[in-house]
């Protein structure tokens, strides 16, 4: 598009008569994640492109400026974390270093845990973020409503494995001792929930040793003999059994979630991650956001589509490198559901983690409004 005009956005909306209505997380909620987005808007400094600038000279009728307001180009600021909920991204981010996407400009930042993307997202330095599914309930919760889950985009990735062959389904866990990470996390909710629904109690059928990092979980398994067993998720399974080919996938907990669902009238899921707004830019750039998520559909499609290339541009945006990419993302569940199924898989999946730990979604299942729906979707 050609910049023979930069015309104020402030001018643009007084002659067109548009308007438009404009999440506080503190320490609690960042505790709770562990991946998010962010991005930042120029609040007075935004322009739009005006293709005749003798047109703009002689005070052009508003409704020639309405149609130069509609075909504008928006900025869109979208954070994601370092892992699975970012990879479905990377086909849009690579699309979008040519130039404007359905009409969108994106800046994207790839951030290297929650504690980044939670202050940018509540304080408004960013659009849409790709956060874990709880923590975005926390947000809700925490901002009096001020967040909209647009999508979901990262089903489970978490897995038992083990070294020993000697884990076949989730009753062999009983009597077994199992290390972990991610304790007061989805992983130990996850985990205790799979337990529970097979008979076998977490405090006195099994050895859960938590540790505070995944690494630890590997190196404990490397000195067990033949019967270590871990909980680990995507791609750290796949870094893993790169190291140690001793490691095999023994359960897939979104297949465990999954069997004790399939009687459920609407069934749940388990989940990793979401697609987040804020509130107010739905409300003032809703095109921009409907065609965000008809390019992230695509990406995600692409990405589940293509993982050869897919991995390279996972490498390329300093994800993970794209030889665990590539034998990780058949297993990290990436998706995009939105709608109907979205809440209901989404709120299915936060009323098992209330049960738990009604902190772990910032103390209460969000209201209706949580859950956006576009419209003819």
């Amino acid at each position: 598009m050609k910049k023979l005009l930069m015309l104020p956005i402030s001018l643009v909306l007084c002659l067109t008569l548009i308007t438009g209505c404009g999440s506080q997380a503190g320490s609690s909620a960042q505790s709770q994640s562990e991946e998010t987005l962010g991005a930042e808007s120029q609040a007075s400094g935004e322009e739009v492109q005006v293709e005749d600038s003798s047109k703009a000279q002689e005070e052009p009728a508003p409704e020639e400026i309405a149609d130069a307001t509609d075909t504008a180009d928006t900025t869109v600021r979208v954070m994601a974390l370092k892992g699975p909920t970012a990879m479905g991204l990377v086909e849009l981010m690579n699309e979008s270093e040519t130039g404007v996407v359905n009409g969108n400009d994106y800046e994207f930042t790839i951030a290297a845990s929650a504690d980044e993307v939670t202050p940018k997202l509540v304080q408004g330095e960013t659009d849409i973020a790709a956060v874990p599914a709880n923590l975005a309930s926390v947000l809700y919760n925490n901002t009096d409503g001020q967040i909209r889950v647009l999508a979901i985009n990262t089903l489970g990735v978490i897995y038992i494995v083990d070294t020993g062959d000697t884990v076949h389904s989730a009753a062999d866990l009983k009597g077994k001792t199992i290390y972990a990470s991610g304790k007061g996390a989805t992983p130990e909710y996850a985990l205790n929930y799979i337990l529970i629904k097979n008979g076998i109690d977490p405090e006195k059928d099994v050895t859960i040793e938590w540790k505070s990092e995944h690494a630890e979980c590997v190196a404990a398994l490397a000195a067990s003999e033949d019967e270590g067993i871990a909980l680990l998720p995507q791609p750290f399974v796949t870094t893993a059994q790169i190291k140690n080919d001793r490691i095999r996938i023994a359960l897939d907990l979104t297949q465990e979630w999954d069997k004790l669902q399939k009687d459920e009238e609407t069934p749940s899921a388990l989940l990793t991650g979401v697609i987040v707004a804020r509130a107010d830019f739905i409300e003032e750039h809703p095109e921009a956001v409907s065609a965000f998520m008809d390019s992230y559909k695509k990406s995600v499609d692409y990405v589940n589509g293509n993982v050869e290339e897919a991995a390279k541009l996972i490498e390329k945006f300093d994800i993970v490198p794209a030889a665990v990419a590539q034998k990780a993302l058949p297993y990290c569940n990436i998706t995009f559901i939105e709608g109907a199924e979205m809440k209901d898989k989404l709120s299915g999946y936060l009323s098992v983690l209330l049960e738990q730990n009604e902190k772990s979604v910032g103390g209460e299942i969000p209201a209706d409004d949580f859950y956006y729906e576009r419209q003819g979707k």
